[in-house]
């Protein structure tokens, strides 16, 4: 969701290279809907699970964004909605990357690499790397985060 980083340069990519999907801190369970379409109808075979430093998902909890919604929207209750708020950023790209790699919509045979882009510097780091296909081409397939390829603000 963050427009201050575009896919395409931070990884490299020419247009057409890869699905971006974005969302507010590039939380996988919220994306497994898009990643499986990709996955089973468009046949991508790789994910990327990218995700940024200050991301502002880490700056709050559900009850905080709960409350907010209930004053702004005149009582509404969003109390039902986990808005995948994180405190550790490391931690969540591993336990997304884990989500991806353990959920039964998600073939074993998919590549699924974690990494953490941070923002200052522009460099990325990956987090929870285990590339199965060492002589596959082009990433078919990023899944990332706010600032850095989907999510975040």
């Amino acid at each position: 969701m963050d427009a201050r980083i575009l896919p395409a340069s931070a990884f490299g990519l020419q247009e057409g290279d890869a699905h971006v999907i974005r969302n507010a801190g590039g939380r996988t369970p919220e994306a497994l809907r898009s990643l499986v379409i990709s996955q089973q109808l468009l046949g991508t075979e790789t994910i990327i699970v990218a995700q940024h430093t200050d991301c502002g998902m880490l700056t709050f909890e559900n009850k905080d964004i709960h409350a907010v919604i209930h004053k702004n929207l005149h009582g509404a209750d969003a109390s039902h909605i986990d808005f995948l708020p994180f405190l550790n950023l490391e931690q969540n790209v591993k336990d997304d990357v884990a989500f991806l790699r353990n959920h039964e919509l998600i073939p074993k045979s998919v590549d699924i690499h974690g990494s953490r882009f941070n923002d200052v510097a522009g460099i990325q780091r990956s987090v929870d790397y285990r590339l199965t296909k060492p002589n596959k081409g082009l990433l078919d397939h990023i899944a990332a985060s706010v600032s850095l390829l989907f999510g975040g603000r």
